[in-house]
């Protein structure tokens, strides 16, 4: 890594979630940020000026090759990821790629197959595994404090402008609703239960050619079950609950970044457990690239490569169910 072994950070793309990242990455010491790429000298030079950082680049190609990047953390839209992730690794850099990992199943297998046959760090930047409460969540649930969970319902709906020019809105860029707002519950779900081993959906697809209304349910290994729901057609907290034999785990919303859970057991007072987020909270799966790298490790056991693709086909069957398709998919 890096001088005083802070890793050195690339940002390639400037949009909303460059924003959010760069401005996370200023509650760690861990790890500094030290280049962006852009397709566009001006955007670039904008970004670097916003953060402190000192090479802007005008091109995803220069951002690769600059020496002095250590890992890059991928932020354009989905349906590049996978493009730019393996730009990356050809370049010898270790990867952080934001969710969802890559447009399909497909592109995400090749990207983890390019990375490990390089020996190179990879990542899905998917940074709800390491806030402080969805950390206490899975430690509640190994030690089976509510017993055997069995059962998770989660969902959220939100209800944006229209605007054409929005990723969310454009089948040419990956958007709608599972792929923006549903892999958390569809991530949340692997992680508590893991793979699912049925998986029923029903959604609608929009007058802009994506799905803006989903309804998924997921059978476990276990035998337990996830019950989902992501929309554009309605206003729900984004929230979740898991229910055991012996009480229930409510994460308070927003799920994706909850700062409280509460557990309830059964014949015990309701216990809430607060766990305030620093910053934004984009800098906890910074730390823990920094862990896994320092240790000479090529991806997380928290969010695994393996898990990572399995997500990914089972977002691939929901779209396959509801009747969506993407145009780069032919």
């Amino acid at each position: 890594m890096g001088t005083q072994d802070r890793l050195r950070i690339g940002i390639l793309g400037t949009g909303r979630m460059a924003h959010a990242f760069a401005t996370g990455l200023r509650e760690t010491q861990q790890a500094t940020l030290v280049a962006t790429g852009s397709r566009a000298a001006d955007t670039a030079k904008q970004f670097a000026d916003e953060f402190g950082i000192h090479r802007a680049h005008a091109s995803y190609d220069a951002l690769a090759e600059d020496p002095d990047v250590d890992l890059i953390y991928i932020s354009s839209p989905h349906s590049l990821h996978s493009e730019h992730c393996l730009l990356c690794l050809d370049a010898g850099k270790a990867v952080l790629c934001e969710k969802p990992f890559a447009i399909n199943a497909i592109e995400a297998r090749a990207v983890i197959e390019s990375a490990k046959k390089k020996q190179l760090f990879m990542m899905e930047a998917m940074w709800t595994r390491f806030i402080p409460a969805v950390c206490k969540l899975r430690e509640l649930i190994a030690r089976e404090t509510i017993g055997d969970a069995k059962l998770l319902v989660a969902g959220g709906a939100y209800m944006p402008e229209f605007d054409p020019a929005v990723y969310l809105f454009r089948p040419d860029l990956g958007g709608g609703v599972l792929l923006d707002a549903g892999v958390y519950l569809v991530s949340m779900a692997s992680m508590i239960f893991g793979s699912p081993h049925v998986t029923l959906a029903t959604g609608t697809i929009g007058d802009h050619r994506v799905d803006d209304h989903d309804g998924i349910l997921l059978r476990h290994a276990n035998g337990a079950i996830s019950s989902l729901y992501v929309s554009l057609k309605a206003k729900a907290s984004p929230e979740a609950t898991i229910f055991g034999s012996r009480g229930r785990i409510h994460v308070h919303p927003p799920l994706f970044a909850p700062a409280a859970l509460t557990v309830s057991i059964d014949g015990e007072a309701d216990e809430t457990i607060e766990l305030p987020v620093a910053g934004n909270g984009y800098h906890y799966q910074v730390e823990e690239v920094v862990r896994c790298m320092a240790a000479g490790n090529m991806e997380s056991t928290v969010m695994p490569l393996a898990e990572t693709l399995e997500i990914m086909e089972t977002m691939d069957t929901v779209r396959q169910q509801v009747g969506l398709s993407y145009p780069m998919e032919g």
